[in-house]
């Protein structure tokens, strides 16, 4: 095999890929949003052929417009360093933020942004499987009352199954959603050729008179088409598993001719028989598949609510690297490949949450409606952001942004807006969910900086401490000694303490800060600094990634190797273990304060988290007033 052979069959491979990966929310679209777009306020739109043609049109654009132009043409170009996702997006938009006004603008919308991605991961899961269990009610009606619990037994078993690894299965992935959109497009061409007139569909002027002869009803009806774009953000997340290309050659040659064709069936099959509205997906088949449709549909919609949850797990590593959330404990599922990550804690608190909305909607149809505003939010908050990074890392002309925001913002704050008016009936979900969870990042990222403030003023300068530790020190022992601080400037609170009770100090001292960069991966380049300082300390710090792996005793061994030779044996690692003790104060008023001081005292541990050796390191504890 040649060189360009080679590389087209791996081009392939990482098509096929992200055709499991990334388009598997939006591919199982079709499961749900016609039905929807029809149910919406008690069947306010009439079923006419206008009508019909009026909402595949308003389809058929929105899926060129947001996900074709938007997101593959324009946003997924921001990528920070070959990695997307809100915090990509947010890393890059904030990077050459050139005051601190404008900084805590951008991360507040990141924040935003961050919030109702997680109150996606809930709801997504939801209103993927529970609508392709629905379809057991058209083999008979006596299976109604199992819907619910079938579906709460397979959500219960995809989150139970995630400590053991995708890898073993995510080979599967693939095949199986190639089959899925071939399925689309076999059943979609059938019912088109029954009604080829849906075809006209394709023309914009349908969507424009649908608009201008009816647009109250055309506006709400808004509100159930973006269900036909839910998963677009997976487009952007997952483009560092991928990359844009494979990402963008299959969204055009396959999976979008493909849903566009199972939608205009959807509508020929309504326009052909008006009582299939209630379920038009599944009765564009004929009886005898109805049964392996609904096995089909399952496995596909297990296979994007996988595919969700694995973004979740990543978006949280991110967050928590950049600062954003408390540590946690990260598990790594496969010695191969670097993505594949368990985040225990963010497993079952997705799994409550899938699960309690279920409990509360019960069917697809109620979902539909906390649906789209977590969706819409999302889609403005990645455009604002878009429009920073333009013009401040690609350096548009403000007339071209202005340009791209007017156009795209205009788009996405009128399919919030056909939004808003579902708060009453579900839409409060999501910004339930968005509230708590922005209430309980800023609180950890606040009380972060008012910590590291009041523990660096009291920390004691290094020159000082260099003039004073002769009358200290009674003596120095073999071996190296590494003081983890965050502040590289001063003396570490466990080596005063050290001193304070053991009176000896290392023969070789290291103080170790490690910082999160904005960028994913550090390199060889810029991994590490080193000072040589007086008595034979060393200020050294590690820089990371956002998504890199902390081994810090190996890449400090790795990266020290030319300026000493540090043996895993004769090093020790110090760790200071602060308790706070909650005092009201002006910074943060005390219920929040009661809040962080829960997440510090519940967070992972820095030996887990830096994976310390166990049996090198001495934690040595002290209490901040907070």
């Amino acid at each position: 095999m040649n060189k360009k052979d080679n590389q087209d069959s791996k081009f392939l491979v990482l098509c096929l890929g992200a055709l499991g990966v990334v388009f598997g929310d939006i591919g199982t679209s079709p499961l749900y949003a016609i039905k929807e777009i029809f149910a919406i306020n008690n069947n306010i739109l009439t079923l006419t052929s206008s009508n019909m043609l009026g909402i595949l049109s308003l389809i058929f654009w929105s899926l060129i417009s947001i996900v074709s132009i938007k997101y593959i043409l324009f946003i997924m170009r921001a990528n920070n360093n070959g990695e997307g996702g809100i915090m990509a997006l947010l890393s890059l938009a904030s990077r050459n933020a050139k005051t601190k006004r404008k900084k805590l603008i951008i991360i507040s919308i990141g924040m935003l942004g961050a919030a109702m991605f997680y109150a996606d991961a809930m709801i997504t899961p939801a209103i993927s499987v529970i609508s392709a269990i629905e379809g057991i009610e058209l083999i008979t009606p006596a299976f109604s009352e199992y819907i619910v619990p079938i579906t709460l037994i397979i959500i219960f078993g995809l989150f139970w199954t995630q400590s053991k690894g995708t890898g073993a299965v995510g080979f599967m992935f693939g095949p199986v959603m190639l089959v899925w959109f071939l399925v689309l497009t076999i059943l979609g061409i059938y019912n088109i050729i029954q009604e080829p007139s849906v075809l006209l569909a394709l023309n914009p002027v349908y969507a424009f008179n649908f608009f201008s002869s009816q647009f109250s009803i055309a506006f709400i009806t808004l509100g159930a088409v973006v269900l036909c774009v839910t998963g677009v953000e997976s487009l952007y997340a997952d483009m560092g598993h991928f990359g844009r290309n494979p990402i963008k050659v299959t969204w055009f040659s396959f999976v979008f001719p493909s849903l566009t064709i199972n939608y205009f069936g959807q509508g020929a099959l309504i326009l052909s028989d008006p009582s299939t509205i209630k379920n038009p997906f599944y009765l564009m088949a004929p009886e005898w598949m109805t049964l392996p449709l609904v096995i089909m549909a399952t496995i596909a919609t297990v296979i994007a609510s996988q595919a969700c949850i694995t973004g979740a797990f990543s978006v949280s590593r991110q967050a928590l690297q950049l600062g954003f959330i408390p540590r946690m404990r990260i598990d790594h599922t496969s010695e191969d490949q670097e993505g594949q990550i368990y985040l225990p804690r963010v497993n079952w608190i997705l799994m409550v949450g899938v699960m309690s909305v279920v409990a509360i909607f019960q069917s697809s149809s109620a979902l539909a409606n906390a649906y789209g505003i977590a969706i819409t939010l999302d889609m403005v908050i990645a455009t604002i952001l878009a429009g920073f990074v333009m013009h401040e890392i690609w350096k548009w002309k403000w007339r071209y942004t202005l340009a791209f925001l007017a156009i795209f913002l205009t788009i996405d704050i009128i399919f919030f807006l056909s939004n808003i008016i579902k708060v009453p009936s579900g839409g409060w979900f999501p910004l339930l969910v968005g509230i708590i969870f922005v209430f309980l990042i800023s609180t950890w990222k606040k009380g972060r900086k008012i910590l590291f403030k009041k523990t660096k003023t009291e920390t004691m300068e290094i020159d000082y401490f260099f003039k004073e530790m002769k009358k200290i020190i009674k003596a120095r022992v073999d071996g190296t000694a590494v003081f983890l601080t965050p502040n590289p400037d001063g003396v570490p609170h466990s080596l005063l303490h050290n001193l304070k009770h053991n009176k000896v100090l290392h023969k070789r001292v290291i103080l170790l800060s490690v910082k999160f960069k904005d960028y994913p991966h550090a390199n060889g380049e810029n991994i590490i600094s080193i000072k040589k300082l007086p008595n034979n300390f060393y200020k050294v710090i590690l820089n990371y990634g956002y998504k890199d792996l902390t081994k810090i005793p190996q890449d400090l061994a790795r990266n020290l190797r030319g300026t000493f030779t540090l043996d895993p044996m004769d090093t020790s690692y110090f760790v200071g273990k602060e308790s706070l003790v909650i005092r009201s104060g002006t910074e943060m008023n005390f219920f929040r304060k009661t809040i962080f001081s829960y997440q510090f005292r519940t967070s992972e541990n820095i030996t887990n988290q830096f994976n310390l050796p166990v049996n090198r390191v001495v934690e040595l504890g002290s209490k901040v007033v907070f």
